[in-house]
């Protein structure tokens, strides 16, 4: 009984986010970007509903409304949910130029990249139902070669199993180091229209460089109201944790 009334409340609480999600977008696009910001964010407080659409949306409005870091964290959030989608990463290009600094972003060369550039082709929730329909397929594979009185047959299904058993690994490697890779990386968004990073955690230490709002930077560690970041040139330093937001 309590899992049916549990049940019926995630039901009605979607349906209701739903209706609220609607209602945003209506005000969206009737230019009241203020209004849809506050529908959104409201049901990520109050309804602890996420999405890559809803985080997409709200991006969009904050952009309307000239807020650099706000709109650029939405549209990060958004790509955490729905990596590689080319509205957000559009939509995120021409937020990134309202923001002041201009810090190089070092490539990956070589082999990493190669790597990289693989497995960030899909999330590693993705790459884990891949790797469960391939292992099914394997299973099937498995099945026709051991019940198989055909000898031309039987030799098919293990060249079969063999070739899913590399995509298996194939598949099962990309997800785990794009599971590695999402609980590693930090991304943050300075909101601060002024953040000094220093050569220490503490206020008398040497400046390294001043960040605007909206400048990205990648949170290596945490200390005393302190957080050691790496910005994309790959220069170090600490910052005030309550000048940025961590994105995940």
């Amino acid at each position: 009984m309590k899992n049916i009334l549990y049940l019926f409340l995630l039901i009605s609480q979607v349906f209701f986010a739903q209706g609220r999600f609607e209602k945003g977008n209506d005000l969206y696009q009737k230019g009241q970007y203020q209004e849809a910001v506050q529908v959104y964010e409201n049901i990520i407080k109050e309804d602890k509903l996420h999405s890559a659409e809803l985080y997409f949306n709200l991006g969009n409005s904050y952009y309307k409304l000239n807020k650099v870091a706000p709109s650029i964290y939405n549209y990060e959030k958004a790509l955490v949910l729905k990596p590689n989608d080319p509205a957000t990463l559009n939509n995120l290009k021409f937020a990134k130029k309202l923001t002041i600094d201009e810090i190089k972003e070092v490539p990956k060369v070589g082999f990493a990249k190669l790597i990289q550039n693989f497995t960030s082709i899909f999330d590693y929730n993705m790459w884990a139902k891949i790797s469960v329909g391939i292992a099914f397929a394997f299973l099937l594979c498995f099945i026709g070669y051991y019940f198989s009185q055909v000898s031309i047959v039987k030799r098919i299904y293990f060249v079969g199993m063999f070739i899913l058993l590399i995509a298996l690994a194939l598949t099962a490697s990309a997800g785990a180091s794009e599971k590695n890779h999402f609980d590693n990386n930090r991304p943050a968004i300075v909101f601060s229209e002024l953040s000094q990073v220093r050569s220490e955690p503490q206020k008398s230490g040497t400046g390294v460089i001043l960040l605007h709002e909206g400048a990205k930077v990648y949170v290596l560690e945490s200390i005393d109201g302190w957080k050691k970041v790496e910005l994309t040139d790959g220069t170090e330093g600490w910052i005030d944790s309550s000048t940025i937001k961590e994105v995940k």
